[in-house]
């Protein structure tokens, strides 16, 4: 018999060679293989008759192959085949089809899905393109042997065709509901195979497996035990709703969802009880520290940033490392609330260190906590990359000596060389552009004690990605921008308009504001090669829905060649600037001080602008190929205007030549629609899903076999409920023996399954 921690080589019908192949789709063990289910159901329950078919439907049919042929067109091969059942036939067609050339035979029977269209040769005629086909028998034996009489050869015929029924009867390819799974191995391990293996598998599988969610939590949600969820989600029966596999929402489904969350919970309710008993810095909220922060505050806080702040103030005067993150949407004031921590810290006698993704917006940050903070007499420098190496070792042994007191920098500050006098407080701005292990080093940093830290983003960051991500992390909410904001008017319009647009950003500057202008690209095509343009190419990035080769065959405007444009014609009598990655760090410096001086009307730009530029003077925000942006990039543009009381305006500008796909539709859509960050937030989550949510994979994101957080969100805190009851030991009816089930049960999958680490 077989377990869940057998090998997959010893399941019949896999063997080492195939072994290797399943390793990677991460399938190594029983347990993996059951986890690997259907993406999809076909009901071959009642298979539609040809007879029976109407345009437009998806149906499943089971046929023979009557006859087929390979022709090429000018433009690409295509493999046609009929199929029939009596007198009733039904055309299939497979563009680039060559690879089924040698597959299909008359006489085999098939089993199709797909769309039915109707054909060209009148009405109840009809064809599908690119079904989804199988082949359930290779072909019929010769039924007529010209040795024996024709009375012997039709008894033959007959009792070939009732063992060919009884067949098909047994079969796992009709007359039931059939689970469809992803091919592996370069199509060689087909869904017909995982459906043969699995059925094998769970025929040789020990009727009693082990089951970590405890029996009481069972009984109280009606979840269904693990074998039987096991069995039913690859082998429904007769009669399971069709709707309710397709959305994976049978018992079975839901058993298997909840498990995965609730161990996910489990393991970050643990994560965050451990973090509370290390220890920590106990800092004093003294009246120094008060009268301190009263003389660094630029502008009276708003009850968010005061309520923020307070949360914040309590987790430093804990005895143990503080791990809180603060969301706020663009412009709400996330810095200030920050640098006031910050002042905690440093009166209590510690160090503090700032990391962002950026030089330009570690700048902004170094500018403004230098003006705010020089009224408290603290020594705050910079630290990048770019600096000169005498420049770099004068401020490391500032650092080292403990005379500064607020270090501000990008990745520089984890280099070894880095080492602090006494570090208290780590502050990570934008987070989610870091890796796990990066805000790690940084808070390891301190010898002996861990310093506090506050990690910071203006994504906002949908709730039942919150509770996975950062699970163990305590979250406060900045939802009030500062008083004065007005809202921004979003219009999306094509670059046909572009005459209008120019004309309306000249007279906003001619009335005193001041204008960006956004391209994705910094020069020519993304396809040439230089790895910066490939870097701020959005669409590279930031629209999924674009494949590879169709993102460098794009003709888009570039920020240098619109610069020239727009400086000597367009806006010949304005002062237009230009910026973007690839400009040295003092001549970004230089650029950004002239916009916010006002001496540069229109600034032309990449994405660099995205997070941190602060000028309250700007009231446009130009985005053209705005198709090719992603939605919490748009608003994070859109974010760099409106911090004053004029009026602002957003122009998404899309290329009248281009065919916008309906994901960009829905971007653009949304965009128009709302400034409310987190309904953006949710609905870029829907669009892209949790791996792809930040733009590119994030270090930490727990990879899910059954569960889907936009689905499942009602599951997830469900399961976050039970978890922490079941750690707090409030959990009703589930004693220690239980609780001690659990916990095996997650020590033998939880950096396998989960693969989170520290997050800070």
């Amino acid at each position: 018999m077989l377990d869940l921690t057998t090998n997959v080589k010893y399941v019949k019908g896999v063997g080492p060679r195939i072994a290797e192949m399943l390793t990677t789709k991460g399938i190594q063990t029983v347990e993996d293989l059951l986890y690997y289910l259907p993406f999809r159901y076909e009901d071959r329950l009642n298979p539609r008759s040809i007879a029976e078919l109407r345009e437009g439907e998806m149906a499943s049919i089971i046929c023979e192959v009557r006859g087929s042929m390979l022709f090429r067109t000018r433009k690409m091969p295509i493999f046609e085949a009929t199929f029939g059942q009596g007198r009733n036939t039904l055309k299939a067609r497979w563009f680039h089809g060559t690879w089924l050339k040698d597959k299909l035979r008359p006489g085999q029977i098939v089993a199709l899905y797909g769309k039915v269209e109707a054909g060209g040769r009148g009405k109840n005629n009809f064809e599908i393109n690119h079904p989804q086909m199988e082949i359930l028998t290779a072909g019929p034996e010769p039924i007529l042997d010209n040795a024996l009489p024709l009375k012997d050869s039709m008894e033959r015929a007959a009792q070939q065709e009732r063992e060919a029924q009884a067949r098909l009867d047994q079969s796992l390819e009709v007359g039931r509901i059939v689970p469809i799974y992803e091919s592996a191995a370069d199509q060689k391990l087909s869904p017909r195979w995982f459906r043969r293996i699995l059925y094998n598998t769970l025929e040789n599988l020990s009727l009693a497996i082990p089951d970590g969610v405890p029996a009481a939590i069972r009984e109280r949600l009606q979840l269904v035990d693990r074998r039987s969820a096991f069995q039913k989600v690859h082998f429904p029966d007769a009669g399971t709703s069709f709707a309710n596999l397709e959305s994976s929402r049978t018992p079975a489904h839901i058993r298997l969802i909840f498990e995965e969350l609730f161990f996910l919970e489990v393991g970050l309710e643990l994560k965050r009880r451990r973090m509370r008993a290390r220890k920590g810095i106990k800092f004093e909220l003294t009246e120094n520290v008060r009268s301190a922060i009263k003389r660094f505050l630029p502008f009276h806080p708003t009850n968010a940033q005061k309520r923020v702040f307070g949360e914040i103030a309590a987790d430093m005067q804990y005895p143990a490392p503080m791990r809180r993150m603060v969301q706020g949407d663009v412009g709400s004031g996330k810095t200030l609330v920050a640098l006031e921590a910050a002042i905690v810290a440093i009166e209590n006698g510690y160090q503090c260190a700032l990391m962002a993704p950026t030089e330009i917006l570690a700048t902004q940050h170094y500018l403004n906590a230098r003006r705010w903070m020089e009224k408290c007499g603290y020594r705050v420098d910079l630290l990048t990359g770019s600096l000169e190496a005498q420049k770099k070792r004068d401020i490391r042994r500032s650092v080292a000596s403990g005379a500064t007191r607020l270090i501000i920098g990008t990745h520089a500050l984890i280099e070894d060389k880095v080492e602090f006098a006494k570090l208290g407080l780590v502050i990570v701005d934008e987070q989610h552009r870091f890796g796990v292990m990066q805000r790690y080093k940084l808070m390891k940093k301190n010898d002996g004690v861990e310093p506090d830290t506050l990690v910071m983003t203006a994504t906002p960051i949908p709730r039942t990605l919150a509770l996975t991500l950062y699970g163990d992390l305590d979250t406060s909410i900045i939802d009030e921008l500062p008083p004065g904001r007005t809202p921004i008017t979003t219009r999306r319009v094509t670059d046909e308009r572009e005459e209008e647009v120019w004309q309306f950003v000249r007279k906003q500057v001619k009335a005193g504001r001041q204008a960006y202008v956004v391209y994705p690209v910094i020069e020519g095509a993304a396809s040439s090669g230089d790895p910066q343009a490939e870097l701020e190419f959005a669409a590279y990035e930031f629209a999924p829905e674009l494949d590879e080769k169709n993102r460098k065959k794009l003709d888009l405007k570039s920020a240098t060649v619109m610069y020239d444009k727009l400086r000597r014609k367009v806006f010949s009598d304005l002062r237009v600037g230009l910026l973007h990655g690839r400009i040295p760090a003092e001549e970004k410096e230089a650029i950004m001080r002239s916009f916010q001086a006002g001496t540069i009307d229109v600034l032309v730009s990449t994405t660099v602008i995205e997070v941190g530029v602060d000028v309250a003077n700007a009231t446009v925000m130009v985005v053209e190929h705005a198709e090719r942006f992603g939605l919490s990039q748009l608003h994070q543009l859109r974010g760099r205007i409106g911090r004053g009381a004029a009026k602002s305006f957003c122009v998404l500008m899309t290329s009248a030549k281009a065919n916008v796909t309906p994901q960009a539709e829905r971007r653009l859509d949304e965009m128009v629609r709302t400034q409310d960050g987190f309904q953006i937030a949710e609905l870029d989550l829907e669009l892209r899903g949790p791996g792809e949510f930040f733009g590119t994979k994030q270090a930490g994101v727990p990879m899910f076999r059954v569960a889907n957080l936009i689905r499942d969100r009602k599951l997830l805190e469900i399961a976050k409920v039970e978890a922490a009851a079941l750690v707090a030991g409030t959990s009703a009816n589930v004693s220690q023996s239980d609780v001690s089930t659990v916990m095996d049960h997650l020590k033998n999958h939880w950096q396998r399954r989960y693969g989170l680490v520290e997050v800070g």
